[in-house]
């Protein structure tokens, strides 16, 4: 209907943008009514989202046109950052940082190197750059939602651990059940994603090729070709990410360093 009214695309955003604000605020009163306030939080998200969205619109505009090999450094800041927010996540945890970089970049990235070089994802800047942010962020979710649960595993059962240790089981073995625990609470969001798949929702790279005229049938495929992808990265990433944590937080004398109130 806006379209009838407004030919510039520009206003035409702004006008969609109003209507979705409007009806985010509706929820935000009608929280109110229930003494919920979200109002001082949802602000800031809106705006923040909004001109996030923006930037990175301009941003990637200017990239696209730029040479294939931009996509390393845009990728690597992204894998950064991704790092950052999931060393939040992981409170407490020693090494939360490098351990988060570090499983970003095997798993995600290696997902991401191996996929462009087969050939499933287009080697253009328009295909790589969104794509692999979507792979980055599947394993930033992955490794955060691990790392956290991994803590609370071993900070709630370490009378345990350290009676496994003192029996003379090595660390691997003592914390392996919550190893296991935590990679697969990390992994829920995305198998439910593909068990959900054309039933439950019709995912955003479908949505959006059919809007551009694609063929259903052929965005379905790829839409599962990125669903799998996801789960690679995020799978690849929580292991990667429990592995090398759960060396951590034992000293080189097999001692438990972990405990609740652990500020890292």
């Amino acid at each position: 209907m806006l379209e009838r009214w407004i030919s510039d695309p520009i206003v035409l955003g702004l006008a969609q943008v109003a209507i979705a604000a409007i009806l985010g605020l509706s929820v935000v009163l009608a929280a109110r009514s229930r003494r919920v306030q979200l109002a001082g939080e949802t602000a800031v998200a809106f705006v923040r989202g909004i001109l996030q969205v923006v930037t990175a619109g301009t941003v990637l505009l200017a990239l696209f046109s730029g040479p294939l090999w931009t996509a390393v450094p845009v990728l690597a800041g992204m894998m950064v950052a991704g790092a950052t927010i999931s060393r939040k996540r992981a409170k407490g945890l020693p090494n939360a940082f490098r351990v988060s970089l570090t499983a970003i970049v095997l798993g995600a990235g290696s997902v991401i190197a191996a996929m462009t070089l087969a050939g499933v994802i287009r080697p253009a800047l328009t295909h790589i750059i969104p794509v692999g942010s979507m792979l980055v962020a599947a394993g930033m979710n992955a490794n955060s939602l691990a790392l956290n649960r991994f803590r609370s595993e071993v900070v709630d059962h370490v009378g345990l651990i350290e009676a496994g240790l003192a029996l003379g089981a090595v660390p691997p073995v003592v914390v392996a059940p919550y190893v296991r625990a935590a990679v697969g609470a990390a992994l829920i969001p995305s198998i439910d994603a593909m068990r959900s798949l054309g039933i439950v929702w019709i995912p955003g790279i479908m949505a959006g090729m059919i809007i551009a005229g694609a063929d259903p049938v052929h965005a379905a495929m790829y839409q599962f070709v990125v669903i799998a992808m996801i789960f690679a990265a995020a799978g690849l990433t929580t292991l990667t990410s429990t592995t090398l944590m759960r060396r951590h937080i034992f000293s080189p004398a097999d001692q438990l360093i972990l405990r609740p109130g652990h500020s890292g």
